[in-house]
């Protein structure tokens, strides 16, 4: 499922690219008190994710949110759980200036490219000049290259994947190997479930925001206004697509931030994650309050109408699953998670 290359960067799929956002996102020295890397909560090993409920930022900061993967993150609409960027670029620039994450700034980071030699050389290899003295463009630039590395970042392919395959090319001996719960859970997913309502495509996300009925309060007083919030930021950023950085003078990919309309039914909502690899992604929901699939599943069939807003979309009814039901959809789900390298 790579990602095709996306016009808002000119550095999208270039080879010296990808090399050196690999770099960048292993060095600890782009926070400002050198400790903490990309790498540091997106961990390859935990399918680009940390195992933690919230992120953990600078100085033990916790940053409210679960940290999401940065799997299959290529030419996507929205980025974050709010979906505050509409490019991965912006998306990758975020945590560097956050005061809660990495803590730096556009300074910081341009200054660390500017008197890092081996930093200095990729720079210019990769954008064909030496980094310039205007810090926000090589911050920017910096995001970009980071942008380029993450958009491969692909996820392996899975049993289902391999059930499917099966299926269209007529192989019922390669398909038969396919847990049976694993297809009496995709049965009732596609099916009565109606799962992929959300959770369809390849990514088995629709990339979109709702209210799944998980508190939005953080602490007493406190409340995280989830994808309402994410478009204000969105709006008053100058690193969407509408704004100065866009490498893309035509505009082509900006048309849904240029049309994005804030709602009261925003508030609380979240975007849909992608369910490849979700057996590794644990604990779940944007404020990592469910610890396993199982309890993810139970959450659905118990679910509390009460909860979801009353001017949402309303499309979620509780599933009533029983036992066996549920040991079925997680089989499945567990299905969408590529096998560890022996």
């Amino acid at each position: 499922m790579p990602a095709r290359s996306d016009p808002s960067n000119r550095v999208s799929g270039h080879p010296d690219a990808i090399a050196f956002g690999a770099t960048l996102f292993a060095d600890p020295r782009l926070s400002r008190d050198g400790t903490l890397a990309c790498a540091t909560c997106h961990r390859a090993g935990r399918a680009f994710t940390d195992g933690l409920p919230r992120g953990l930022g600078a100085v033990d900061v916790d940053v409210d949110r679960n940290t999401t993967t940065v799997q299959n993150v290529g030419g996507q609409r929205w980025y974050g759980w709010d979906g505050a960027a509409d490019n991965l670029w912006a998306m990758s620039l975020r945590p560097m200036l956050d005061s809660r994450e990495m803590g730096g700034n556009v300074a910081h980071v341009a200054a660390l490219v500017r008197t890092d030699p081996a930093l200095q050389t990729r720079y210019a290899t990769v954008f064909g000049q030496p980094p310039s003295v205007d810090d926000e463009r090589v911050a920017v630039d910096v995001a970009k290259a980071l942008a380029a590395y993450q958009e491969t970042l692909v996820t392996g392919r899975t049993p289902f994947d391999d059930f499917r395959d099966a299926l269209a090319r007529g192989d019922t001996e390669a398909a038969a190997r396919y847990p049976a719960a694993a297809r009496r859970g995709l049965a009732f997913f596609v099916g009565e479930g109606r799962c992929t309502m959300c959770h369809g495509g390849p990514r088995f996300s629709h990339g979109e925001f709702g209210d799944i009925g998980i508190s939005y309060f953080i602490a007493p007083g406190k409340v995280d206004a989830g994808r309402h919030g994410g478009i204000a930021r969105l709006k008053s950023s100058r690193y969407n697509l509408l704004g100065p950085f866009n490498d893309d003078a035509k505009r082509a990919t900006a048309t849904s931030t240029r049309h994005v309309a804030l709602e009261h039914r925003n508030y609380g909502e979240f975007k849909v994650p992608s369910l490849r690899n979700v057996a590794r992604t644990a604990p779940y929901m944007h404020n990592g309050s469910i610890p396993t699939l199982h309890e993810v599943v139970r959450h659905y069939s118990n679910l509390d109408e009460n909860r979801l807003h009353a001017d949402g979309e309303r499309i979620l009814k509780p599933l009533e699953l029983s036992t066996y039901d549920t040991d079925d959809l997680v089989a499945f789900l567990e299905s969408l998670t590529t096998p560890m390298a022996p």
